[in-house]
C-alpha cells in the first residue's frame, strides 16, 4: 500500500511540474479569458480522472492481496482440491475444444497390425444385461435366448477344425426375422460397442462362428437366407430350375454366401460367387445397403456383391440374396472308378480335364475313406477299399452316354482297376451316396469322446494335383493318424479329414501345416472352399503377401471401424501373441 501511495504522489508532482504550452497567436481579451478558463477546467478534469484511475488500480491490488492471503490460510488439502478442480476444468475444456476438430484421416492405403491398438469392446455384464432388454423390445422375449444349451450349440461344433475355449461363448442368442430387426440389433450393438457373431447353418469348418470376444450371436434360422438347400429346391422344383452349388448336408444359403462355397458341381458350374446376383446387407452401424439390381450383368460401380461373398460376416450381415438359377439337365448319371494308387487316380482326373469333357462333377476318395465308409456301414453296399473317383454326368441322354464312353477310355488308360456306371435312378443315388458320407464315416470311427475331427482343404493348379495329393497321402500315413483324402478334384480342390485326440493334436497340426505349405509353394491357395475363419488367417500373408492382407484389413476397418463383426476371422484385428503364429 505504501508503495502505491508513493506512486500516486510522484504522478501528481510530475503533473504540477509539466509546463503548459501557449499558442503564439493574437487573442481578444474575452476569448483569452475563456481559453484560460477552459484549460484550467481541462487540467482539473484530467486530475480527477487520474485520481479515479489510480483508486481503481489500488482497489484491484488490495483485492488480489486479500485473495492470496485467503489462499495462504487454506489447508494443504483445500489447496490440492482447488488445484485439482482447476486442472479437471481446464482439461475438460481442452478435450471438448479438441473434439470439435475431426481426427486426421489416414494417409496410407493399407493398415498393418502395428497400426492398431486392441479393440475396445464393452462386454461387461451390466452393458449386456441392459442390451438384453433392448433386444427383447425388438424381437420379443421368445426370440432372445440365454439357455445354456443354446449358448453351447452356437459356440462350436464337433466337425470344426478349431477347438473353442471354455470361455468362448456368446452372452445370448438373437433370432431376428427381418432385415429391419437385424438393423435395429446392429444399431444397439454399435452404440454399446458389443461384438456380434453371425450364425447360419453352423456347418462351417474353420472356426467361422467361434465367439472369441463374447458379446451376442445372431442366428438367421427365421430368415430366408437361413433356408437350407431343401428350401429353395422345393420352391423352384416345379420350374425345373437348379441352384448348382452343392455343399455338404446342413449348409444354409446365408452361410453359403458367407464362405463362397462350391461343392460337388463346382467343376461344371463354378462356385457360389457365380450364382449370386444381389445382396441386401446390414453394416456394422445398422445401415442397410443393396449391392445391385437384378439383371444378369452390370457395370454400375464397384462390385460389392462379390466383396461380401466369402467375407464370412466380417464386413456386413447378409439378410437377403437374389440368386441365379440354371435349367435342370434332362438326363444325368453317375460312374465310379477305382485305381491302384492315389497318384493314378489324380492323374486320371487331370486327363479328363485336359480332354475338355464337360462332366458335372469329379470327386475323389482315397483308400482310407473307402475303408471308413465300409466300416461305418453308412451306405447300403460294400466298396472296393482303394482310391476311387466318382463322376457325375449331365446333359441330354446322348451327351451323357458320350461322356461316359470317353471317361471310361481315360480310366482304362490311367491304370483303372474298375469302372461302373449306374443303370437307373436308384443305383445312381446309391453310387453317389458314398461321396456324401465321407465326413460322417470318419466321425463314426471315433474311439471315444476325447477324439476330434479336423477337416480342411487346399486347392492347386490342375497340373500339380497328382503331386500334392501323393505327398499329402504319404505324410498322413507316416503320421500314424487315421486320416483320409476326398474332394472336388475337378478344379484342383481336395480335403483332408483327420481323426485325433488331445495328445495327438500337435501331430495333426503338423500334417495340416505341411499340406497348406505345399499348396502355397505350388502356387495354390490355403483354402479352396472352406474359407479362412480362425485357422487359416495366418497363412494368408504367405499366399497373398503382407501388403495384400493389410489392404484387406483396411477394408475391414472401413466397413467395421469398431471391429464388432465376427471378430478375429479372415484377418487379425490386433497383434498375436508370439506363440500363436506357426513358423513357416
Amino acid at each position: 500500500m505504501a508503495r502505491s501511495n508513493m506512486a500516486l504522489r510522484g504522478a501528481l508532482q510530475s503533473l504540477r511540474a509539466r509546463p503548459v504550452g501557449i499558442p503564439q497567436q493574437r487573442l481578444f481579451g474575452a476569448s483569452a479569458r475563456c481559453a484560460a478558463n477552459d484549460k484550467q477546467s481541462q487540467q482539473q478534469s484530467f486530475k480527477s480522472q487520474l485520481y479515479e484511475s489510480t483508486q481503481q488500480r489500488l482497489k484491484r491490488e488490495r483485492a488480489e492481496q486479500e485473495r492470496f492471503a485467503q489462499y495462504q490460510t487454506q489447508s494443504p488439502g483445500g489447496r490440492y482440491a482447488a488445484m485439482m478442480f482447476a486442472l479437471v476444468f481446464f482439461s475438460t475444456g481442452a478435450y471438448y475444444l479438441g473434439s470439435l476438430k475431426p481426427a486426421a484421416l489416414p494417409t496410407s492405403s493399407t493398415t498393418t497390425l502395428a497400426d492398431l491398438d486392441a479393440p475396445k469392446h464393452n462386454v461387461s455384464p451390466s452393458n449386456l444385461q441392459a442390451a438384453w432388454s433392448d433386444f427383447v423390445e425388438i424381437l420379443g422375449k421368445e426370440n432372445v435366448s440365454t439357455a445354456p444349451g443354446d449358448l453351447d450349440s452356437h459356440a462350436g461344433s464337433d466337425w470344426s477344425s478349431y477347438s473353442h475355449k471354455a470361455d468362448e461363448k456368446p452372452f445370448l442368442i438373437l433370432y431376428p426375422s427381418t432385415t429391419e430387426e437385424v438393423s435395429k440389433i446392429m444399431k444397439i450393438c454399435h452404440q454399446r460397442v458389443i461384438p456380434v457373431t453371425p450364425y447360419s447353418g453352423g456347418t462351417s469348418l474353420e472356426g467361422h462362428f467361434a465367439t472369441t470376444r463374447g458379446g451376442v450371436c445372431i442366428d438367421f434360422r427365421r430368415m430366408d437366407p437361413g433356408f437350407g438347400m431343401g428350401g429353395p429346391e422345393r420352391g423352384i422344383g416345379e420350374r425345373r430350375s437348379l441352384l448348382p452349388p452343392d455343399p455338404g448336408p446342413g449348409a444354409m444359403i446365408g452361410g453359403m454366401v458367407g464362405t463362397g462355397c462350391s461343392g460337388t458341381n463346382a467343376y461344371r458350374y463354378g462356385t457360389m460367387r457365380e450364382w449370386v446376383l444381389s445382396l441386401t446387407v446390414v453394416l456394422a452401424d445398422g445401415t442397410v445397403i443393396k449391392t445391385r439390381q437384378r439383371p444378369r450383368k452390370s457395370s454400375a460401380g464397384y462390385d460389392l456383391t462379390r466383396l461380401f461373398i466369402g467375407s464370412e460376416g466380417t464386413l456386413g450381415l447378409v439378410t437377403e440374396a437374389t440368386l441365379k438359377l440354371t435349367v435342370k439337365p434332362k438326363s444325368q448319371n453317375v460312374a465310379v472308378a477305382s485305381f491302384p494308387s492315389i497318384h493314378n487316380a489324380a492323374e486320371c482326373v487331370t486327363h479328363v480335364v485336359e480332354a475338355g469333357i464337360p462332366v458335372a462333377g469329379v470327386e475323389i476318395l482315397d483308400d482310407v475313406q473307402m475303408k471308413c465308409i465300409n466300416a461305418s456301414q453308412s451306405t447300403s453296399r460294400q466298396w472296393k477299399e482303394s482310391p476311387t473317383i466318382f463322376f457325375k454326368f449331365t446333359g441330354t441322354p446322348a451327351a451323357v452316354k458320350e461322356q461316359i464312353s470317353m471317361v471310361q477310355k481315360i480310366v482304362s488308360n490311367a491304370s483303372g482297376k474298375s469302372f461302373e456306371f449306374a443303370r437307373g435312378e436308384e443305383e445312381m443315388q446309391e453310387l453317389w451316396s458314398a461321396r456324401k458320407q465321407a465326413l460322417w464315416s470318419v466321425m463314426a470311427m471315433r474311439r471315444g469322446p476325447e477324439d476330434h475331427v479336423w477337416t480342411t482343404d487346399v486347392a492347386v493348379p490342375m497340373s500339380r494335383l497328382p503331386d500334392i495329393i501323393e505327398a499329402t497321402k504319404a505324410d498322413m500315413t507316416k503320421s500314424g493318424l487315421l486320416a483320409g483324402i476326398c474332394g472336388h478334384v475337378g478344379d484342383g480342390n481336395f480335403h483332408a479329414i483327420i481323426l485325433f485326440n488331445d495328445g495327438e493334436k500337435k501331430i495333426a497340426e503338423g500334417v495340416v501345416h505341411r499340406m497348406v505349405k505345399r499348396a502355397v509353394e505350388m502356387e495354390g491357395t490355403v483354402t479352396g472352399e472352406h474359407g479362412v475363419g480362425l485357422v487359416k488367417r495366418d497363412y494368408l500373408p504367405h499366399e497373398l503377401g503382407e501388403t495384400t492382407v493389410d489392404a484387406m484389413r483396411r477394408l475391414k476397418l472401413a466397413y467395421d471401424p469398431l471391429r464388432l463383426l465376427n471378430c478375429d476371422k479372415v484377418v487379425r484385428i490386433e497383434q498375436p501373441a508370439p506363440s500363436e503364429v506357426k513358423e513357416w
